[in-house]
């Protein structure tokens, strides 16, 4: 603590800039450090970088800036007679990125505006630092572009702080503008900070051509610069290369020891990634997290569960499990190896839960169809005060659209909005998708058109988002938008396509796009493309074609294709070739009790029960469990879950009352229960009463009490809607003159006076 002798001895003339350093070491209150101020000003060191540096570190050490805007730096300086220049601003800014609050750098950033260096170098520099360590990528962006100086460092500050918000396009396109400006040189900074970039969007060839211009320049051998390369040539998949990089190391260091392990660990070589680790432990090298986060297989975990619990054990006895990234990454693993209780009790245990920590457990869930746990978890999220990020929010956006929380989705909307997200192309994906598979296609169609880039991701979900509306000549249209605006399609394109195609009939179109990824695209199709193709066929009763596809495939059939001549078959009642299909699917997967049921619902609405009866004997008697049919509504932001003959919800009685009422005016207007398909050993008039009561029917029920009329009503369904609740919504949306969207396990059906968007296909 400063006594009154040390403090009154300053006034001596003659005091060394130690001198106030370790006066200002020593200083516990504000008061102390406005003394020390003064003195420093009257002793000439005011424009010391040293003790002004250290002065600035205190006063923010002992919150000085908390309290009052008047006792900031800046201010306490201008009480002096000192003005502060752009390097207190600049060194002031920098110690405020450090804080947990923006506030204190936007005051900051404010004051030296003011002060007429808001476009000075050395300032806006620190400024586009400080906003891209606070994720205001925007205001960085905006400061940036302003400072008609900028110098190599400040271009690095902005590729490096576009990087770690996860702006990678953004970084490539800086460094892109960089080049540009003819007057700035790039050095090993510069390549070391966009590397990272390239590896994450896997651009290889311009990868390369950065390589290239290091060795042009004379840095490819720093370092930092192969160790960069490593894990550009990992993530993309050339590991080889990685490992003659990494040779050419002559004493590599832990951090690019680290880039290797995780380069081999990346590409499924986990077994070469313990043997560099254990060579590492035998040179007696210490370990870090990173090392750790590098040999725990998050990409490829399957296979991989006893090493993962090694490395966990690892962790427990080396203390390194009290590293936030560690558990993080182990959290991961476990989710994604379906060891949810594993992953959530590492995470309870956490002595420290960062935004990775989170984002890590509400992926999981998500991942794991866990919904309603992620959502929950989110809320307990906000509850902590811990800040969601961009993952947050993409993370909790896929919760949201698995679940049909169209409240909970249009709240993060806002919430995106306010912490200036939008700009972020993969929260705007997010956002697109989370609507279309909400029912709000409008509303994703103008987040889509809004968006200045776009990549494969974002018009894969526009694309798939037309699919799942039936809008499959929409979907098609907007394939050929993409194709022109230069963004190569993926698989994942050509199978939204097709499934697009399939949902609207388009069986020519869809043909024609199976070929022309294959002949034109040169993709190699995947079950999923050869399932999707058997689907448009047989959706179309061109069952016989679809069998002569499977045959000529030049893969073995699996369970996908199989499956998808089934669902045809059953709903053109073929039964002799669902006999075909099923054999084979009960092979192939025994455990899948949809395709009993399918098969079961053909044997009943064909009106042979004996087989029908056959087949639910066998799924008795194998213990398999049919998936449950529930339907979701939303009232306000409160979740509403249904099953069928469900009495338990508060309003029961008024919801039966009202769906008693609507099928006495169904049945006026001429509506027929659908009952083929229900239980053969009951009378026809309780297999009626059980038809009526399915949960869809109750939730639109539901949706009528607890909404005015004229109100659009969403449902959500876990299951694929069956005929009878097909035809009962179009009775009752002309009934009530009301427009409901139902989402099934499938696709979205819009009805409206009695008609329905699918036109009775799907």
């Amino acid at each position: 603590m400063l006594t009154t002798s040390a403090i009154t001895s300053m006034y001596s003339p003659t005091r060394s800039r130690n001198f106030f350093l370790h006066l200002l070491r020593k200083s516990t209150t504000v008061s102390h450090l406005t003394q020390t101020h003064a003195q420093i000003i009257l002793n000439g060191f005011q424009n010391d970088l040293s003790t002004v540096t250290k002065l600035t570190h205190r006063l923010f050490d002992l919150k000085a800036t908390s309290s009052s805007p008047s006792q900031t730096p800046i201010s306490s300086s201008s009480t002096s007679s000192s003005k502060p220049d752009n390097f207190t601003y600049a060194f002031a800014i920098a110690s405020a990125s450090t804080l947990s609050d923006e506030k204190v750098g936007i005051l900051l950033h404010q004051h030296a505006v003011v002060d007429g260096y808001g476009l000075d170098l050395f300032v806006g520099t620190a400024v586009v630092d400080f906003y891209l360590k606070f994720w205001r990528v925007d205001m960085a962006r905006k400061v940036f572009d302003k400072m008609s100086v900028r110098d190599t460092v400040s271009w690095n500050s902005m590729i490096s702080g576009l990087v770690r918000n996860c702006c990678f396009d953004d970084a490539v396109w800086v460094l892109g503008d960089m080049l540009k400006d003819g007057g700035i040189r790039l050095d090993s900074t510069t390549v070391a900070a966009v590397l990272p970039a390239l590896a994450e969007l896997q651009e290889l060839i311009l990868g390369m051509e950065v390589q290239c211009l290091a060795l042009k320049l004379g840095f490819h051998s720093y370092l930092h610069v192969l160790t960069g390369l490593i894990s550009l040539y990992s993530k993309c998949g050339e590991i080889e290369a990685a490992k003659l990089l990494f040779g050419e190391i002559g004493r590599p260091d832990l951090v690019s020891y680290n880039a290797m392990i995780s380069g081999y660990t990346s590409n499924g070589e986990s077994e070469c990634s313990v043997k560099l680790f254990r060579q590492l432990l035998g040179y007696g090298e210490r370990v870090n997290s990173s090392t750790i986060v590098g040999l725990i297989p998050v990409f490829h975990p399957f296979r991989y569960l006893n090493l993962t619990t090694c490395i966990h054990s690892f962790c427990v006895k080396s203390g390194i499990i009290s590293q936030s990234s560690v558990s993080t990454a182990l959290t991961t693993v476990y989710s994604r190896l379906n060891k949810i209780n594993s992953a959530r009790l590492l995470f309870d245990e956490s002595s420290e839960k960062t935004p990775a920590s989170w984002n890590a457990m509400i992926s999981g869930y998500t991942q794991n169809g866990l919904t309603e746990a992620a959502i929950s978890l989110f809320q307990e999220m906000q509850i902590s005060k811990v800040s969601p990020n961009l993952v947050t929010v993409t993370s909790i956006l896929s919760a949201c659209a698995q679940l049909g929380a169209l409240s909970l989705g249009k709240w993060v909307h806002g919430l995106i909005k306010s912490k200036n997200f939008e700009s972020n192309i993969y929260v705007s994906t997010a956002l697109i998708d989370m609507y279309a598979k909400c029912g709000g296609i409008r509303e994703a169609l103008e987040l889509f058109d809004l968006m200045v880039g776009k990549n494969v991701v974002t018009w894969n979900a526009m694309i798939s988002g037309y699919g799942l509306h039936g809008q499959g000549q929409d979907a098609l249209r907007l394939f050929s938008e993409m194709s022109h605006s230069g963004v190569a399609p993926n698989g994942i394109t050509f199978l939204s396509l097709l499934y697009a195609c399939s949902h609207a009939g388009l069986v020519k179109e869809g043909e024609e796009t199976f070929q022309s990824m294959i002949h034109d695209y040169h993709f190699e199709p995947l079950p999923e493309h050869y399932a999707c193709m058997v689907d448009i066929l047989g959706r179309a009763g061109q069952l016989e074609k679809a069998l002569k596809f499977i045959k000529e495939m030049p893969v073995e059939p699996g369970a996908a294709e199989w499956g998808a001549l089934l669902g045809a078959c059953v709903i053109h009642k073929d039964k002799k070739l669902a006999q075909v299909a099923s054999e084979r699917l009960f092979e192939l997967d025994p455990e899948n009790v949809g395709y009993h049921v399918l098969l079961s619902n053909l044997y009943s609405a064909e009106r042979n029960y004996r087989l029908a009866a056959s087949v639910r004997h066998d799924v008795k008697r194998r213990n398999l469990a049919k998936i449950p049919g529930c339907a979701l509504i939303e009232i306000g932001e409160t979740p509403h879950v249904f099953t069928s003959g469900d009495r338990s919800h508060p309003q029961a009685s008024a919801i039966y009352a009202v769906l008693e009422e609507l099928i006495r005016k169904m049945k006026e207007a001429g509506f027929q229960t659908e009952t083929d398909t229900a239980l053969h050993d009951v009378e026809e008039e309780e297999k009626e009463l059980m038809i009526n009561v399915h949960s869809e029917k109750l939730a639109i029920a539901f949706g009528i009490i607890a909404t005015e009329p004229g109100t659009e009503i969403r449902i959500f369904k876990n299951l694929r809607v069956c005929v009878d609740c097909h035809t009962a919504t179009k009775f009752i949306s002309k009934i009530t003159e009301r427009v409901i969207v139902v989402r099934d396990a499938t696709r979205f059906h819009h009805f409206k006076d009695g008609l329905c968007s699918c036109g009775d296909y799907w």
